[in-house]
């Protein structure tokens, strides 16, 4: 195990694994197992000291983004001197809380914030298999293609026709000399490195499938949330309705079950190096179409397949509903907006609690590598968002960064390098959460770079309200950002997009482009060294695949191909690559569905699915 406040093991940035949002339309809503969103956003707020910005060069389907930065978002003073009560110590009265999180019952001074980070450039191995699902249900329903989106999209198929090489223009810098990452010793998921992959190229990448977990019984007309995919070097362990189960990776078997009291709402995307991760869940089975409050936090072992405790937390008489957790080394950190704490992985201890008040509260955790908060402050009508990176083990503010007034709710996208998501001025217009990306220093709170992404033109996903972690259609290494186009039209007629890649340094595109193929869709699920680990959504009458897209190069590699079998087939096109979770190690591809419902009478649905290569 890791000591305390050292980074954790290799943990791989969004892509729950999979990044959480809210269901398609037109499956049954959410009943009990999913927690429940806080009102409705309200209309940005203007923010006078900011210069209107030039107009921006179109910037969809790989274009290379060349304009200027605008000024830093978070620069403004802040509330003044003793306007924050901060971080303090949960029930200790007496003089106010000081900046910094504290332990529960401490006596002496407050914790004061700090910088830097203790933990160490790379992380090590763990026998847990460093993958994290996919979420599903994106942020604000099925996103739709507008007029506009078909209008970028003509506009990109003719430049690419008349222009020729558009796409691979100039590198980050602008000056064709840096095509690719050139540093060494980076992880998955952050670093600067393009330390070589695990995941091996099969002899043969033809893929049959494997095992089929069946959807489980529910109530009609009701569904319930079962949010939650990991991979151990023996399992695949996925959350059923008020279970969580272990499945032998090749056969489908039960290896394990840890039964619950009820369901579960929110998993945790990260595991530490010991294999283990965390939840939230009710206390019990609700009637239909209610819940009985996701107040129950529990950490468990995936390896050992078993549950080593359960924690709740008040707020004077009333227990508190969770909304989110993550796991960062050896802490696991639930937020919401009634309150949060930390907790000793292994023995349940609570470490510390974030101070709220009337002006401040912790909305949520993104974990993994680094530790990080997203705090709101100030009133509903005009909040602001501080994005810290805290030490795990004692809650102690390592970095701010303040985000501007007009932004109401952040995704973490990656903790190490630090980068978050948000829909500045809810202008991003399509339900993903994102118009713009955040690159922030961890060690300093500075602003390196924002990079816009309309959402008419950049296919990624964040939902952000209640979870902060829920991102999807990108991935974070080589001190990049890889993010999914939206579809458009190629000049056959089909639908296709690419996967780009931005410098979270400069905020400019590098050049490199990854395209889908005729009629298949991209999907970044997670770094694998400086690889980026993608899935190919096929069409109806072929199977998908798994490819390997190399961080300097941009070569594809097939790791996995679908059999265009009728059975294969059909297991695949069950599962929805934007409304499903997705992992995918060493041959082996498992599709899982988000939410229980009824099953329709005489159709087949399926909890998850495998695929497998025979090397």
């Amino acid at each position: 195990m890791a000591p305390a406040g050292q980074a954790p093991a290799s943990q791989p940035q969004p892509g729950y694994g999979f990044p959480q949002a809210s269901p398609p339309a037109g499956p049954p809503q959410p009943g009990y197992g999913y927690p429940q969103a806080p009102g409705a956003p309200q209309p940005p707020q203007a923010q006078p000291s900011q210069a209107p910005q030039p107009p921006q060069p179109p910037q969809g389907y790989g274009y290379p983004a060349a304009a200027p930065q605008p000024p830093a978002y978070g620069q403004q003073p802040g509330y003044g001197p003793g306007a924050q009560p901060g971080y303090g110590y949960p029930g200790q009265p007496g003089a106010p809380a000081q900046p910094g999180y504290g332990y529960p019952g401490q006596a002496g001074g407050p914790a004061q914030p700090g910088y830097g980070y203790p933990g160490q450039p790379g992380y090590p191995g763990h026998p847990t298999v460093p993958l994290q699902p996919q979420q599903s249900t994106p942020a604000g329903g099925r996103r739709m293609n507008a007029s506009m989106v078909i209008i970028v999209a003509a506009v990109a198929a003719i430049a690419l026709i008349i222009g020729g090489g558009v796409w691979y223009s100039k590198s980050s810098g602008g000056d064709g000399k840096n095509d690719g990452p050139t540093a060494s010793g980076g992880t998955d998921g952050g670093g600067q490195g393009t330390a070589k992959g695990s995941e091996k190229v099969p002899a043969d990448p033809a893929a049959e499938a494997l095992f089929q977990v069946p959807m489980p019984t529910v109530a009609k007309d009701d569904s319930v949330a079962v949010d939650g995919s990991w991979l151990t070097d023996k399992a695949y362990v996925k959350t059923g309705v008020a279970e969580i189960v272990g499945y032998d990776r090749d056969k489908g078997t039960e290896l394990w079950t840890v039964e619950l009291p009820g369901p579960v709402c929110a998993a945790s995307r990260q595991t530490n190096e010991d294999g283990r991760t965390a939840i939230v869940f009710q206390p019990k089975m609700p009637p239909k179409d209610s819940t009985a409050g996701c107040s129950q936090v529990a950490a468990i072992d995936l390896n050992a397949g078993r549950q080593l405790w359960t924690k709740t937390v008040n707020s004077g008489d009333d227990l508190i509903d969770f909304d989110n957790v993550t796991v960062s080394a050896n802490t696991v950190a639930v937020g919401s907006t009634d309150g949060g704490a930390a907790f000793d992985i292994a023995t349940g201890k609570q470490l510390w609690a974030p101070k709220t008040s009337d002006t401040c509260y912790d909305a949520g955790y993104g974990g993994g590598a680094k530790l990080v908060a997203v705090r709101k402050c100030g009133s509903y009508d005009a909040p602001q968002l501080h994005i810290q990176t805290i030490d795990p083990a004692s809650g102690k503010v390592l970095s701010e960064y303040k985000m501007a007034t007009d932004i109401e709710y952040a995704g973490v996208v990656s903790t190490d390098p630090l980068v978050v998501a948000a829909d500045v001025g809810d202008s991003a217009g399509d339900g993903s959460g994102i118009s713009d990306f955040f690159s922030i220093d961890n060690k300093t709170g500075e602003l390196r770079t924002r990079i816009s992404a309309p959402g008419d033109a950049y296919a990624a996903e964040c939902d952000s309200i209640d979870l902060p972690e829920a991102c999807r259609g990108l991935a974070v290494g080589n001190d990049r950002l890889y993010i999914a186009t939206e579809e458009h039209d190629d000049t056959d007629g089909g639908n296709v997009n690419e996967i780009v890649a931005f410098d979270l340094g400069t905020g400019k595109q590098t050049g490199q482009r990854a395209d889908s193929g005729a009629e298949h869709t991209l999907y970044p699920l997670r770094m694998d060294g400086g690889n980026v680990i993608a899935y190919k959504e096929p069409p109806y009458d072929k199977g998908g695949q798994v490819v390997s897209i190399d961080g300097t190069s941009f070569k594809q590699t097939t790791l996995l191909e679908i059999s265009d079998s009728e059975e294969a087939r059909e297991m695949e096109s069950s599962m929805s690559a934007e409304y499903s979770e997705i992992l995918y190690s060493e041959g082996r591809l498992y599709l899982a569905d988000t939410y229980a419902d009824e099953t329709s009478a005489g159709e087949t649905a399926y909890l998850a699915v495998a695929f497998g290569t025979a090397g």
